[in-house]
């Protein structure tokens, strides 16, 4: 569990530059200039993400078994994902109705993603892991709202066709990775297929 504890520690540092304010990631943009921040960013978190997935792909081998819940949370956790896919293409859709509510639409996603994967695992290395992605979602979308709102700062106005867009774009991505590349990316086929 060391590499898995060591690629979210990584994970935090990096993104979580924002959490006690602007100072730390302007003062690493001075100092390293923005080619020089963004791939020192990509590399770090390159990094983590590899020592994430293979960490956590070893600790579930031997993790503890903390809870289980009922059969029929599978499908809730089911819902919560189609939603986490439409918030996380949001992020990349100018101009829809969901960016346009949640603010920070990738964070709103990446919550619901998690929570939806603690529900439905519920071993040490799975709590690690989902824990820790809900709890720093969680923390940075509060930061980021509470400084959006002392800025005066709101999201551009929803468009139905960015909505639309958004909305065909995250179903279409939804299905193909939970009936595809969920099982070859992650070895589990979520709806048994």
């Amino acid at each position: 569990m060391t590499e898995l504890c060591v690629g979210l520690a990584l994970f935090l540092v990096t993104h979580g530059l924002r959490l006690p304010g602007e100072g730390p990631r302007r003062a690493l943009l001075a100092r390293l200039g923005c080619i020089g921040f963004k791939v020192l960013y990509a590399l770090l978190t390159g990094l983590a993400l590899l020592l994430i997935v293979r960490g956590y792909g070893e600790a579930r081998l031997s993790a503890e078994l903390l809870w289980v819940l009922p059969v029929g949370v599978r499908h809730a956790a089911s819902l919560l994902t189609v939603a986490a896919f439409l918030l996380l293409v949001a992020a990349w859709v100018p101009r829809n109705h969901l960016k346009a509510a949640s603010g920070h639409p990738m964070l709103a996603g990446v919550k619901l993603w998690a929570l939806s994967h603690l529900l439905v695992n519920g071993s040490t290395a799975d709590l690690l892991l989902f824990g820790t992605f809900l709890a720093w979602s969680v923390a940075l979308f509060a930061v980021l709202r509470r400084r959006d709102r002392a800025a005066g700062v709101r999201p551009a106005a929803g468009h139905w066709a960015g909505t639309l867009a958004t909305v065909v774009l995250g179903l279409g991505l939804w299905a193909g990775f939970a009936l595809h590349a969920h099982r070859w990316l992650i070895g589990v086929a979520p709806f048994g297929a």
